[in-house]
């Protein structure tokens, strides 16, 4: 099983990115998105962002993914 992550970008220097996901920052490669910026919430899947994504997006796949690993089965 595959599993993209969000986050929101804080820092960007060239195709190299900081990401924050709640707390937790890494690096990400942006190669594969068009015009990253600062700000944006992008899907994270091994150290590439694959796409961006809108703050509700981002917000809502935290709380799913909350519940998954809080086995609470989630919303659905």
């Amino acid at each position: 099983m595959c599993l993209a992550v969000p986050g929101r970008i804080i820092a960007l220097e060239g195709t190299s990115a900081t990401v924050d996901f709640g707390g937790v920052q890494r690096a990400a490669d942006v190669s594969l998105i068009d015009n990253p910026s600062v700000g944006d919430f992008v899907l994270v899947h091994v150290g590439f962002a694959i796409k961006k994504v809108d703050e509700h997006v981002a917000k809502e796949t935290y709380r799913l993914l909350a519940d998954v690993f809080e086995g609470t089965g989630g919303g659905a």
